[in-house]
């Protein structure tokens, strides 16, 4: 029978609690996807020909990877307003009474927020990735427009450049950023109505300033001889800090391809710390979200008749802002190689955790 009870009571809060953070999550993204909208429609009015509904379309496929970031609040925020409203109408008083600590009080919820932690990395994360692709596609077909694309796959780097006569592709097998050399360069050019132009076939070709130089290459043209070893320069816009950039980019990842990528851009000889912190933040991310219920623990689960319970609220969210500046902090140290990739990673996680259960040991038991 006790049991039983204690199964109810867990379902009760946990299902309190879930419909609390799937409400705040709605309300949070419906902001958020509003805002996006009125700035995508103020970028898309400089051109004629950007519809309504593909503005919609660009926002709602953005929508995932935003959310990715502001879920650690729509956790701390949803909790806070669970705990606070069990405590207004002294359902933690009735629990306690039945004999129930804040630790099982609050456990139903840390499980629920480690659950969709554990959402958040498997599932969503890599849907947002794949949606967050298209909506680049989009916004460089609709919105940016003649911004060239970077891509890096295990059989080499991509580059896609437009120009006023069409576009060029590049495809380069082996990369050194040290020196800016590529080799084993094939490069095709189109005009813009994808008609084939030329080709250029280099052993290795260098990014300067504006432009590539390619040395000993062969030169191809329709209908007309090879022209062999010959010296090439073709101007560019994309510069070496674009291409680390691309290398570098997180959000654009998929959690279960990003070790295999990591790999890749090491043996490239790139800096992959900002690949490593992300992926590593992915992996601690389920016990982040369960130890920000421990925060919201910490500042509602008190009498409901003490007058500075809303005070310890609004510290409750003040701490969560603390948190996530403390986390991008962090980051920014780990890349920069300040700290080691794992305290980057880790240490808001630990810190949320010893602060929220030394705050409650010390309430509960002291």
């Amino acid at each position: 029978m006790k049991n039983h009870m204690r199964s109810i009571v867990w379902r009760y809060i946990a299902s309190s609690y879930l419909y609390n953070l799937i409400f705040i999550a709605l309300v949070l993204l419906g902001l958020i996807m509003f805002f996006d909208i009125i700035e995508l429609l103020r970028r898309a009015s400089k051109f004629d020909n950007v519809p309504f509904w593909r503005v919609m379309q660009m926002a709602i496929l953005k929508l995932p990877e935003v959310g990715q970031t502001i879920f650690p609040f729509v956790i701390l925020f949803s909790a806070i307003f669970t705990f606070w409203h069990f405590n207004r109408r002294y359902e933690v008083t009735i629990f306690r009474t039945a004999g129930y600590s804040v630790w099982q009080f609050a456990a139903p919820v840390i499980a629920v927020g480690f659950a969709v932690g554990v959402v958040m990395t498997t599932i969503v994360n890599p849907v947002g990735t794949i949606l967050i692709q298209k909506f680049n596609v989009l916004e460089n077909n609709l919105i940016v427009r003649d911004a060239p694309q970077i891509s890096y796959f295990e059989n080499g780097l991509w580059l896609r450049q437009p120009s006023d006569e069409g576009y060029t592709i590049l495809h380069s097998r082996k990369i050194d950023m040290n020196t800016k050399t590529l080799q084993k360069i094939t490069v095709l050019s189109f005009d813009n109505e994808d008609s084939y132009k030329w080709r250029i076939d280099a052993p290795s070709g260098q990014l300067s300033d504006g432009v590539w130089e390619f040395k000993n290459a062969n030169f191809t043209e329709p209908s007309e001889p090879v022209r062999e070893n010959v010296d090439i320069r073709l101007p560019t816009d994309i510069t070496a800090s674009k291409i680390r950039e691309s290398f570098a980019d997180a959000p654009s990842l998929s959690f279960w391809k990003l070790p295999s990528h990591i790999r890749t851009v090491r043996q490239t000889g790139f800096d992959a710390a900002n690949l490593r912190i992300h992926y590593q933040n992915l992996l601690a991310q389920p016990f982040l979200f369960a130890s920000l219920v421990l925060i919201a623990a910490c500042v509602t689960l008190r009498p409901p008749r003490t007058q500075a319970v809303f005070g310890l609220i609004v510290v409750g969210v003040a701490m969560g802002f603390v948190i996530f500046f403390l986390s991008n902090f962090l980051q920014a140290l780990g890349a920069s190689h300040q700290i080691a990739v794992p305290v980057a990673a880790w240490a808001p996680f630990l810190i949320t955790v010893f602060f929220g259960a030394g705050v409650i040991l010390m309430l509960e038991d002291g």
